[in-house]
């Protein structure tokens, strides 16, 4: 079943503030909340709806955030993957195409805390090459 413009704008608010009650949500779509919580529940049953989460603010947010692109060796992408699921700085890891096979995002607290993970990730078995960029800020954020 798709989504249709109900869905739509539900899934709108929530993007917004996924914090809104069912009640404050069924105001604002003038549904009734009974509606509303089918709705959603089946968004999360469909998968259109995977779950919710908490941004942390600059306040609380590591410092530092960069991004190391790897080029790696034919084969090896699974255990270069293990590795990095296990560096806590590495927050997010994209396969690509291209010049670089893999790119990974990554948070620190401090310059010698992000220098530790990047050594970490170049030492791994597999990694023939790595880059990496340090955020300066963030123009846009759409997440």
């Amino acid at each position: 079943m798709q989504n249709d413009e109900t869905d739509t704008a539900l899934l709108t608010l929530l993007t917004e503030n996924a914090r809104l009650s069912v009640t404050a949500l069924a105001r604002k779509l003038g549904l009734a909340r009974t509606t509303v919580q089918a709705r959603i529940d089946r968004l999360e049953t469909n998968g259109t709806i995977a779950g919710y989460t908490l941004r942390l603010g600059r306040k609380s947010a590591p410092r530092l955030k960069a991004t190391a692109l790897l080029s790696i060796e034919p084969r090896s992408g699974p255990a270069v993957l293990a590795r990095l699921k296990s560096l806590p700085n590495v927050v997010r890891v994209h396969t690509t195409s291209g010049r670089f096979d893999m790119i990974v995002e990554l948070c620190a607290r401090s310059t010698e805390e992000l220098d530790d993970t990047l050594d970490r990730i170049g030492d791994a078995k597999g990694v023939k090459s790595s880059e990496s960029l340090i955020q300066l800020s963030t123009k846009i954020d759409r997440s």
